[in-house]
């Protein structure tokens, strides 16, 4: 996966420049690397594969660079993924991935697996970013990293929702297993 990484970002840098909120279409390929005994896209491959969307979305932006400068880098802190059909084999695939709002503490993207107009997969990440030096980059300092009020791009209703009832206890925080 490394590699793919690295020529997203290599080639990220000379396709077209997009706006942070534009949809990124990112053409990739089933390799036999990614593949299960079923003979399809394993399940966690799309995981993997995903950020190689998000990659391309924040390259072509240009906020992968901003990032980089203020030593800012995202991680994601849940993630859902909602299975229609499975790719195959070599079979050529549109990832398509868009950011769809922000919250408190947030970023949320959407990123849809896409064959010829339709939708194989689809998959939703509550992001956040941190810096280098430590600690939590705010969504104020995203806001002017990105050069965009976030407050103008809440996310819909439900997926806030969902962000808030999969989060786990911060880092600092208790979290014990009661699984015994």
């Amino acid at each position: 996966m490394i590699f793919r990484t690295l020529l997203v970002m290599l080639l990220g840098k000379r396709r077209p420049r997009l706006d942070i909120h534009d949809v990124a279409r990112t053409r990739l390929r089933v390799l036999p690397t990614d593949l299960d005994f079923l003979g399809h896209m394993n399940n966690g491959v799309y995981l993997s594969i995903a950020d190689l969307g998000r990659m391309d979305l924040l390259v072509r932006s240009g906020v992968w660079a901003r990032f980089q400068k203020l030593g800012y880098y995202p991680v994601v802190a849940s993630e859902t993924i909602t299975f229609r059909k499975s790719l195959q084999p070599w079979q050529r695939f549109d990832l398509e991935s868009r950011v769809v709002g922000y919250d408190a503490k947030a970023c949320y993207i959407e990123q849809r697996f896409v064959v010829d107009g339709e939708i194989f997969a689809t998959m939703f990440i509550r992001g956040r970013f941190l810096k280098k030096a430590g600690g939590v980059v705010s969504i104020s300092e995203l806001s002017e990293a990105i050069g965009v009020d976030v407050a103008d791009f809440p996310p819909p209703a439900w997926l806030s929702a969902w962000g808030a009832q999969v989060a786990l206890p911060a880092t600092r925080a208790e979290a014990p297993n009661t699984w015994q």
